[in-house]
């Protein structure tokens, strides 16, 4: 007599499919949390130098002579103004940077990455596994970020609110997922570099982190809002100081729809790997 093989029913599929590929995502982003959980001091202070650079010449440095000629349209002072920028910006560089170079480690030293590609999980879990472990790198950074800017202004809760948060770690989430990608088509570690040096450099800066983009020209405005940094610093800037009449909620739906586009980019790229 032939076993009998199991069949699921056709009404509850859409809902088990959901939870295995759930279940699926947190098992590998399980295997990279493994590796994270020895390092949590290292990356929660790995991309703590650059902004706390740029809060002292900036901020204390330029805000001080600023604040003399002009008003932020943000915050007390520009130190104020630029403290959620600050926060975006190194969510942004450690959330693409440690993703990259964690799939850039196993794909070309360890070469541990093959097998990944044999668990028989959906390519989109693989991604969003990936996805998971860079934000919670890059939440763990801007953690740091947030201390030292309640340090310096003393409002607690403009930087813990849920509004915030949410959009943190909405910015988390594209900037991991773009870091998926960039891990998975790099042929060596000198590629992440041009990716970083021409890509992640010119963002930072013209991301909205030191300047309120509806003060440029027209021109200029819309090259600005090009970059998803600058949904996520505008929205920041807003969820921190502004009141909610005032709050940019377009930030939302379009962080979260290119989280969703560069998702089945990376299940697609998964999908088709070889290495």
């Amino acid at each position: 007599m032939e076993a009998e093989i199991p069949r699921r029913s056709a009404a509850a599929s859409p809902q088990n499919s959901l939870q295995t590929l759930v279940s699926d995502s947190l098992t590998v982003f399980w295997g990279d949390w493994l590796d994270l959980r020895v390092r949590i001091p290292q990356v929660a202070a790995s991309g703590l130098v650059s902004p706390l650079i740029y809060i002292l010449a900036f901020g204390l440095g330029l805000g001080s002579s600023l604040d003399r000629i002009s008003e932020p349209t943000a915050g007390d002072s520009y130190l104020e103004f630029i403290l959620p920028g600050m926060v975006a910006l190194s969510s942004m560089v450690i959330s693409f940077g440690g993703t990259t170079f964690s799939i850039c480690g196993d794909r070309l030293f360890t070469k541990t990455f093959e097998e990944m590609l044999l668990y028989p999980v959906h390519p989109l879990a693989l991604h969003l596994g990936k996805m998971l472990a860079g934000v919670v790198r890059g939440m763990m950074t801007a953690a740091s970020v947030i201390v030292v800017a309640v340090l310096f202004t003393g409002k607690l809760w403009s930087f813990i609110n849920p509004l915030f948060l949410g959009l943190l770690v909405l910015n988390c989430a594209v900037f991991a997922g773009l870091g998926v990608i960039v891990g998975l088509n790099v042929k060596s570690l000198e590629s992440v570099g041009l990716f970083n040096n021409f890509l992640i450099v010119p963002m930072s800066f013209l991301g909205a982190t030191f300047f309120d983009p509806a003060t440029l020209p027209l021109a200029l405005k819309g090259i600005v809002y090009l970059l998803p940094l600058t949904y996520a610093t505008v929205g920041l800037r807003a969820a921190a100081y502004q009141p909610l009449s005032q709050f940019p909620w377009y930030s939302f739906p379009i962080l979260l729809a290119i989280a969703i586009v560069l998702s089945f980019i990376g299940a697609y790229q998964f999908s088709h790997q070889q290495d």
